[in-house]
């Protein structure tokens, strides 16, 4: 009896509890400072076929906006710009590819597909052609260099200018250790050679390379690192990755094409770069200047991957450069 009672009452407490909530309106909770807005442009995420391979890109902001494409970096993805691509978006139409082989982009064999970065920029562009993009600034970062200089030298008229971060077109930028790895492998590829190579393809190589020089470890978060490694380890990766460690030389060979083009159409160039990267050192940054004297040099406190501490600065400088274009 006093347990029907109490289950009685309960539920009648319960059912007039709801219909007060209904009845009554909730004020509206004050939105956290650093809440996104629900006007933020969404990143959208897609692929494209480019000579028979699937391309994945991210894509963001008004195409009537100017665009940037964004080039990713060794051994990352498009993931590596997933911040910076909102921070950009209200002001630029954004585009950000994945090369063939590394993040969602097909990833064949090394003897299906010739991994090099004439081939790579082939796909790029490709994809660039596929969107109808004729006029875009370029931001490089790593590979994103060779693949985004062969851009421009193929389509002079398209590039409205460059973003450069930690992207080498200079001997003068290659730190100690890639030489002591890579003039060897460049010189003879045999099985010693490859051995110091494949010491780029570890895990605990690819982690140092996220927090190499970051103000705060604590703010750099694994999941670079864990996102590029599973990739990374794939069955078949390391085959092709060599492929490309070595077919690097052939970028050091375009470099004096690369700097008479700086010098004859002079394109914009912001260059924003983590002055402690070991392997792409500040010279590699200063020697810009030399073809392109009106490059605008901002140095971050950070290493070779800058955007988990500096993605604010980073967009704000961009904005500030090309916003009005």
């Amino acid at each position: 009896m006093t347990h029907s009672f109490r289950s009685t009452a309960a539920s009648l407490l319960a059912t007039s509890a709801a219909s007060l909530l209904a009845a009554t309106p909730l004020p509206a909770a004050a939105a956290p400072a650093n809440a996104p807005s629900h006007s933020a442009v969404e990143t959208l995420y897609r692929t494209a076929s480019v000579e028979g391979r699937k391309i994945f890109y991210r894509e963001a902001g008004d195409r009537a906006a100017p665009t940037i494409v964004l080039l990713h970096g060794f051994p990352t993805s498009s993931h590596m710009y997933r911040d910076l691509i909102p921070a950009l978006a209200d002001k630029f139409h954004v585009i950000a590819p994945d090369y063939v082989g590394f993040g969602q982009s097909d990833a064949p064999s090394h003897t299906a597909f010739t991994y090099s970065f004439d081939n790579l920029t082939a796909h790029v562009d490709g994809l660039l052609n596929h969107l109808h993009l004729t006029s875009y600034i370029l931001y490089m970062q790593d590979y994103g260099g060779p693949i985004g200089f062969r851009l421009f030298t193929a389509h002079p008229d398209r590039v409205k200018g460059f973003v450069i971060q930690n992207a080498n077109a200079y001997l003068e930028g290659v730190g100690d250790k890639p030489k002591q790895v890579f003039l060897p492998l460049w010189n003879k590829r045999d099985a010693a050679t490859e051995t110091a190579a494949r010491g780029f393809l570890k895990a605990e190589t690819t982690q140092f390379q996220y927090m190499v020089g970051a103000k705060n470890p604590e703010a750099i978060s694994p999941d670079n690192w864990v996102h590029d490694q599973s990739l990374l380890d794939r069955p078949g990766t390391d085959a092709y990755q060599l492929d490309l460690l070595e077919n690097y030389k052939t970028n050091v060979a375009l470099y004096d094409s690369w700097h008479a083009a700086f010098r004859k159409y002079q394109p914009k160039t912001l260059i924003v770069w983590g002055k402690a990267d070991p392997f792409f050192i500040p010279a590699g940054a200063e020697a810009f200047k030399a073809d392109l004297p009106n490059a605008r040099l901002v140095w971050l406190e950070a290493g070779h991957f800058v955007l988990d501490e500096n993605t604010p600065r980073v967009a704000e400088e961009i904005k500030a450069s090309f916003a009005a274009q």
